[in-house]
């Protein structure tokens, strides 16, 4: 084969460069990636080339759930079938990116662009051809799915096929299987440009006769169509193609011998119609074989073949008794039949030697670029290694200057710990001395172990009533009363200190709204206090055990109530004592909702000397609960009686949202900026007075300030707005006393609106009054509630709301 013949050959099969898009279809599984490689190694070129990848999803119907079934996308809420959307949306993202990841590489930047688009479509067909349509894609890159070579009269209605069909005729489909070419279908244009080549050479090489032209030139359109559309692979082109040529010659050869010697004429013309249809299906074995040699070879190779066909039929006419000169001429014909093919695979083979080189040569040029990466990550290590040695010196130069920094603070701190030791010294002997001077005050009564354990019949788990970070209180009864005792958890040096300072604080004061301490077991940790029937303030706010709620009314005195405990504490004397521990938790009510405050154990009794309370408790770690602790008393260890202050402004917010106290200063500032401070309130506390409940907020939120000195005075400021709220309490409470009492609302039935008489908690977990819900269930199976199907129309009795209907009923 000559030079320019193969050259006409490569252009052949050279791809098309795209005008415009070239689309791939993309279905998520392993042989996309085959496809997308194809594509990208024979579209890229120097222009600029778009790639579509198109992915067609099922329409979303439907919602999977944890069961393994599914709901219909109709019967579930906009808010969970937005969120499965968007789920699948994700999906479909991180399922494609690796696609688009491979036309992003280095190689490609420059040339290729591409854009995903992704069709919810259960018709995967149809969906990819509107595409294509919608775009005006003229090249489509689909998956082939595996066939057999021999596979005879076999429909095979794959995805592949469907999509070709589909397909509009003007853009041409490239099927891949296995990262290599399966099967072309070309556009209308390709088509029949190649029919007009063929149909113009086959007139060029075959001149017998003008009507013997035509219909030879209708016979190549045939065959031209069939081998465009109906060749899958090379293999599959080459066996119909040999296999037509050889029962041609047979039927030849057949012919030849059986005719007459006579009628030499009407060899002649039979002869010349072999001729001609060898020759068609010599073009038609060129084709099938890819492209390989051109198509004015082949018709040179057919044209000689003529002529040597036309002269062999000479030789015959003359001497037609001899049957040896037909076996030749036959043997002759089928030699020049195995040279054309062996042609078109030298064709094959040389194309496919050209386009290894080209890979040869990305891999080169591949590789340099790696060895220049190389260097340059060689160079950053060199240079990242030095920096290493400079920054270990560095590191080396700081460590020691810390072990100095760190010798000169311990030599420092000891200095400091002598002088706090002998400080110490001198406030025990201090102490030692007013106690001979005074004496010894013991205003409680001792008890022992054995009565302690006793009155709480060894510690029983019925007669707990609460336990807090240092101890365990249990309800007991000594001495015909009835009491609290706390037993420590154990006798640590910490615990014990907080005892014997509460100890020492309750013993000495008394105040109305202070907690009463009745006695202590010394020996074994044990307080015994008195016995508060409505347990703690935090409790009943946040209406623990179903109890009811307090109402605003009482709040207010509430309020009262602490702060005039907290201005006895800070105005004791001789030394002022500050709480530090107070919160809803500490203030404990009693059966008329009379507060006390207690727990006393972290109290601080400070020293008129303010040298020694900043010696004191300069480094001292700030005790008590995070959210009431004073920001500054965090910061700077210095306590002061505004630390009590700063909890008491966030004991009030609480008292008017019943809320928890983590960011409830922000909470009750925004809605008092925002003019909603009513939504906020705790609406279970009754109607609220605005005005005023507006003032307590206030002054709650300044009582609370960060800084100390924006705190106001307890005793001058606060006290007296407190007491005047109490005097508007105490009138709200007189009127409210001779109101009948609002049913809880857990009391009321969801379809009556009324208190219920036999509550049964249905299938959707709520409870109503039977006679309601039955009524209900014999008109509609849904739930009066959610609104939707009940799974079972059974009803269970409520013992335990029923008990508490009937007793609200007999107290009211």
């Amino acid at each position: 084969m000559g030079g320019n013949e193969i050259k006409e050959a490569d252009e052949l099969f050279e791809p098309c460069l795209p005008s415009l898009t070239v689309a791939i279809a993309i279905n998520g599984k392993r042989e996309s990636k085959y496809v997308v490689k194809w594509a990208l190694e024979k579209f890229v070129t120097e222009a600029k080339v778009v790639f579509k990848l198109i992915h067609i999803r099922p329409e979303i119907t439907s919602v999977p759930t944890l069961m393994g079934n599914s709901i219909p996308i109709s019967h579930v809420r906009e808010d969970v079938a937005a969120a499965y959307k968007k789920e699948v949306e994700w999906q479909t993202s991180a399922l494609l990116l690796p696609y688009t990841k491979m036309c992003g590489q280095r190689q490609f930047l420059l040339y290729v662009q591409v854009d995903v688009v992704v069709v919810e479509s259960d018709d995967v067909a149809n969906a990819i051809a509107q595409q294509v349509a919608k775009y005006n894609i003229t090249k489509l890159v689909i998956g082939a799915s595996a066939r057999g070579i021999f596979a005879r009269k076999v429909k095979r209605h794959n995805m592949s096929s469907r999509i070709s069909a589909c397909s509009p005729n003007f853009c041409t489909v490239y099927a891949i299987s296995k990262g290599k070419l399966s099967s072309v279908r070309p556009s209308d244009l390709k088509i029949d440009a190649s029919i007009e080549d063929d149909s113009s050479e086959t007139s060029c090489s075959v001149n017998s006769s003008s009507s013997y032209t035509s219909s030879s030139q209708t016979e190549l359109v045939s065959v031209g169509s069939y081998s465009h559309f109906h060749s899958p692979s090379l293999p599959m082109q080459r066996f119909h193609a040999l296999s037509a040529i050889n029962q041609n010659l047979l039927h030849s050869r057949a012919s030849s011998i059986d005719a007459n010697h006579s009628r030499n004429l009407s060899l002649d013309i039979e002869e010349e119609r072999d001729t001609t249809s060898l020759c068609v299906y010599s073009s038609d074995i060129e084709h099938a074989i890819g492209g390989t040699s051109s198509y004015k070879g082949l018709l040179k190779d057919s044209q000689s073949h003529v002529s040597d066909q036309a002269s062999t039929s000479d030789v015959h006419s003359e001497h037609s008794s001899s049957d040896t000169q037909v076996d030749i001429n036959f043997e002759l014909e089928k030699l020049r039949i195995e040279l054309r093919h062996v042609r078109g695979m030298y064709a094959v083979a040389q194309r496919e030697t050209l386009d290894a080189s080209r890979k040869i040569n990305n891999l080169n040029e591949r590789r340099s670029e790696e060895a220049m990466k190389l260097k340059e990550i060689t160079y950053k290590e060199e240079e990242a290694g030095e920096l290493a040695r400079k920054e270990m010196e560095r590191c080396e130069a700081a460590r020691m200057e810390a072990d100095y920094v760190r010798e000169c603070a311990e030599k420092e701190a000891s200095q400091r710990q002598e002088i706090e030791m002998k400080a110490l010294r001198d406030i025990k002997e201090r102490e030692k001395l007013e106690k001979a001077l005074v004496g010894p005050v013991h205003q409680y009564q001792k008890f022992t172990w054995e009565e302690i354990v006793s009155a709480t019949s060894s510690f029983s788990e019925s007669l707990r009533i609460g336990m807090g970070a240092y101890g365990t209180v249990y309800k007991c009864s000594l001495h015909q009363t009835t009491a609290a005792v706390k037993v420590l958890h154990s006798n640590e040096n910490q615990n014990n200190k907080q005892f014997q300072q509460e100890l020492e604080i309750l013993s000495k004061i008394r105040h109305p709204h202070l907690l009463i301490l009745l006695g202590a077991c010394p020996d074994r940790g044990c307080l015994i206090y008195e016995y508060m029937e409505n347990g703690s303030l935090e409790d009943r706010l946040f209406r623990v055990n179903g109890t009811p709620s307090i109402p605003w009314f009482e709040r207010y005195r509430i309020a009262w109530e602490v702060a005039s405990a907290l201005v006895f504490l800070h105005s004791s004397k001789p030394k002022p004592i500050i709480h530090r521990d107070l919160k809803p938790a500490n203030i404990l009510l009693d059966r008329n909702f009379v507060s006390r405050i207690g727990d006393v154990g972290l109290s601080m009794v400070l020293n008129s000397d303010a040298s020694y309370v900043s010696t004191m408790f300069k480094d001292t770690a700030p005790a008590g609960t995070l959210c009431y602790i004073d920001p500054e008393y965090q910061r700077t260890g210095l306590i002061s009686p505004k630390s009590d202050v700063y909890a008491f402004g966030m004991v009030i917010l609480q008292l008017l949202t019943a809320k928890p106290a983590v960011a409830l200063t922000h909470k009750v500032e925004t809605a008092l900026d925002d003019g909603r401070l009513v939504t906020i309130l705790d609406s279970e506390a009754g109607n609220w007075p605005i005005e005023e409940t507006k003032e307590l907020a206030l002054l709650g939120l300044n009582c609370a300030e960060l800084r100390r000195r924006d705190r106001p005075d307890l005793k001058e400021k606060v006290l007296p707005v407190l007491e005047r709220l109490k005097e508007l309490a105490d009138r709200a409470r007189d009127s409210f006393s001779r109101i009948q009492p609002l049913p809880p609302n857990h009391f009321i039935c969801p379809i009556l609106k009324d208190v219920m008489n036999e509550p049964c908690v249905a299938a959707d977990g709520y409870t109503y009054d039977r006679k309601a819900i039955e009524q209900w269930l014999t008109d509609d199976d849904k739930s009066p509630m959610t609104n939707l199907p009940l799974p079972n129309k059974v009803l269970l009795p409520n013992y335990t709301l029923l008990s508490a209907i009937m007793d609200w009923k007999s107290r009211n």
